[in-house]
């Protein structure tokens, strides 16, 4: 089976943005993508950090999850979308939800990102709060799917080793990394981040990422790719727009994960005494 890590450079015009997610979803369905991966703020990446709030979606309904419905519908493809944001609580704030449809167009599963950015950039006049617009979510998710059993996670979330510890004890076989890295911080530890996840694991990564210049002024990494459970790169976009795709086989990755057997000897620090 195929999977496809899309890349886009999304700004805050929501029906244009769904117009180039749509484009790059059949192209990526033209070539054989079964699984479809759109990066964080596919649906919209404002001039401001609250604009998110404006458009936020009720819970279930919406012109972003219908356009995710009816797309994975017309394509016959399961299609996680990155994030988008819904509505949250009674403060304003949103959560930024990842949404995985299945090929009938029916969802299969949401998750809120936990972790969130509030970060300052470090060497530039760069800072992002993304608690002051984003409730973080509470819970992890792994679902079934055809390809295997598939944990959820947002971009920030790939530096918390210990989250991925609980989607892989929980089954998962592949980590969805949907991104909009700094270029700072992207340059810095955006591969190394992923194929460390694939590695400590043995889990397939699929990372699709924002590129590039958006309205706002702030400028994505890019580099979607996607890993196997080796750590080895299959396919990646460094640039621009596009798709990565790259075939997922999880019968090899049982083969590996029972000749190598690092997650079943794996310890949890609850279970250790200090000296």
């Amino acid at each position: 089976m195929k999977a496809a890590a899309i890349q886009m450079t999304s700004g805050p015009d929501v029906p244009a943005n769904l117009a180039q997610a749509q484009a790059l979803i059949e192209a990526a369905a033209e070539a054989g993508a079964q699984l479809v991966a759109l990066p964080e703020n596919f649906s919209f990446m404002g001039l401001k950090d609250a604009d998110k709030r404006a458009v936020a979606e009720p819970e279930g309904a919406g012109p972003v999850q219908d356009f995710l419905a009816a797309t994975a519908r017309r394509y016959k493809v399961w299609i996680i979308g990155g994030t988008t944001p819904l509505r949250a609580g009674s403060d304003g704030r949103v959560a930024q939800a990842s949404l995985v449809y299945d090929a009938d167009g029916e969802r299969a599963a949401r998750y809120d990102k936990i972790h969130l950015f509030d970060v300052d950039i470090p060497g530039r006049a760069e800072s992002y709060r993304e608690s002051a617009h984003v409730t973080p979510g509470g819970r992890t998710t792994v679902i079934d799917t055809p390809f295997g059993r598939l944990g959820l996670s947002v971009c920030y979330d790939v530096r918390f080793p210990e989250l991925y510890r609980h989607l892989s004890a929980d089954g998962a076989q592949i980590l969805s990394i949907p991104s909009a890295f700094t270029s700072p911080t992207g340059r810095a530890h955006w591969e190394t981040l992923l194929r460390a996840r694939a590695i400590e694991n043995l889990c397939y990564v699929i990372a699709p990422a924002q590129s590039g210049f958006h309205p706002s002024g702030r400028e994505t990494y890019g580099d979607s790719m996607i890993v196997d459970f080796w750590g080895r790169i299959l396919r990646r976009v460094p640039r621009g727009t596009g798709f990565a795709i790259a075939e997922i086989e999880p019968a090899r990755q049982a083969q590996v994960r029972e000749s190598f057997p690092a997650l079943s000897n794996r310890t949890f620090a609850e279970g250790l005494q200090s000296p």
